[in-house]
C-alpha cells in the first residue's frame, strides 16, 4: 500500500508531463538542432554551418529592429492588460443590476476570432475607415493607421488589448471571489473609501494572480503573429513586424529555416527571462518568506 502511495502523485504528473515533452521539450530540441544548419542554399541537403545562424542573426540590423519593435509591443499592450481588467473586474464584482449581461459584453471580444477582429480593425483604419471619418467631423487629416510608420505598431496593439480584456477579466474575477468579505467590512467600519480598500486589501490578496496575469500578457504580447499577419505583414518599413513574424518569414517565405531556428530559440531564451522577471518583481516577498 505505501508504494501505491509513494508513487501515486507521480501518476497525476505523468499526463501533463507527456504534453509537455511531446509538445515542446522535443519540438525545441529540433528546433535547436535546426539551428545549427544552413538551409540557405538547399532544403533538402543542409550543410552544418555551427553557431553561424547566431552570428548572423546578431550582425543583421533587422533582427535589433524586430526586437525592438517586439519590446515596444509589450510596453504598449501589456500594462493595459494587467490593470484595466483588474479595474473592470473589481467593479463587475459590485452587487448592481444586469451583471451578468455585462460579463458577456466584455468576454464576447475572447471568443472572436483573431483574424476575424483583425479584418474588422482593419476595416475601421481604412483611409476611408470609420475612424478617419469620426476624425473628419472634427476636421482632423485622416490618419494612416496602418500605413504611417509612426502608428502601425499601436494600431495592431489596440486590437491585441481589445481581445484580451475580457480574458484577464475573467481571470481576476475568479481570484476575487477568494478575498475574505469580513477584510472589506472591518475597512467599512473604519472609513476607508472605495480606493483605499481595493489598495489595501484586494491588491494584496491577488498579487499572485497580478504576477500571473503580467506573466501570461508578455508571452503573448512577445508571441504575437496572426495580427500582424493579416493587418499590415510587417510593415511599413518593419514597423510593426515583431520577431514571431520575422521567424514565420524566413522560414516560409525564405525557406531558411536554420535561420529561422536560431531566431525562434532566441526568441525562447527572452520569453524565460522576462518570465523570471516578472515572478521575481510580483512574488519576490513570496519565496522569502518560504526561505
Amino acid at each position: 500500500m505505501n508504494y501505491y502511495k509513494k508513487y501515486t502523485p507521480y501518476l497525476f504528473i505523468l499526463p501533463a508531463a507527456a504534453v509537455l515533452i511531446v509538445f515542446f521539450f522535443i519540438p525545441f530540441f529540433q528546433t535547436f538542432g535546426l539551428s545549427f544548419f544552413d538551409y540557405s542554399s538547399s532544403i533538402y541537403h543542409p550543410s552544418y554551418c555551427g553557431i553561424d545562424n547566431y552570428i548572423k542573426l546578431f550582425k543583421e540590423p533587422v533582427f535589433y529592429k524586430v526586437m525592438f519593435n517586439t519590446f515596444m509591443y509589450l510596453v504598449i499592450a501589456v500594462p493595459f492588460l494587467v490593470t484595466f481588467p483588474l479595474f473592470l473586474a473589481v467593479l463587475i464584482n459590485q452587487k448592481i443590476r444586469g451583471i451578468t449581461l455585462y460579463k458577456i459584453i466584455l468576454y464576447l471580444p475572447v471568443i472572436v476570432s483573431i483574424v476575424v477582429a483583425a479584418i474588422a480593425f482593419k476595416w475601421l483604419y481604412a483611409t476611408q475607415g470609420i475612424l478617419n471619418y469620426l476624425l473628419s467631423l472634427f476636421h482632423i487629416n485622416p490618419v494612416g493607421w496602418l500605413t504611417d510608420t509612426n502608428w502601425a505598431l499601436f494600431s495592431v496593439a489596440v486590437v491585441t488589448i481589445w481581445k484580451g480584456i475580457g480574458y484577464y477579466m475573467m481571470i481576476y474575477l475568479a481570484s476575487l471571489m477568494s478575498v475574505p468579505q469580513d477584510l472589506y467590512e472591518a475597512c467599512d467600519i473604519d472609513g476607508a473609501n472605495f480606493w483605499q480598500k481595493h489598495f489595501t486589501v484586494t491588491i494584496p490578496h491577488i498579487m499572485p494572480t497580478i504576477a500571473l496575469v503580467s506573466t501570461i500578457s508578455t508571452i503573448s504580447a512577445m508571441k504575437v503573429f496572426a495580427e500582424i499577419y493579416v493587418m499590415t505583414k510587417g510593415g511599413p518599413l518593419n514597423s510593426s513586424k515583431t520577431i514571431v513574424y520575422y521567424i514565420y518569414e524566413r522560414a516560409f517565405e525564405n525557406l531558411d529555416l536554420g535561420y529561422a531556428s536560431a531566431l525562434a530559440v532566441v526568441l525562447l531564451v527572452v520569453v524565460m527571462i522576462f518570465s523570471l522577471i516578472n515572478i521575481l518583481c510580483f512574488e519576490r516577498g513570496k519565496y522569502s518568506e518560504q526561505g
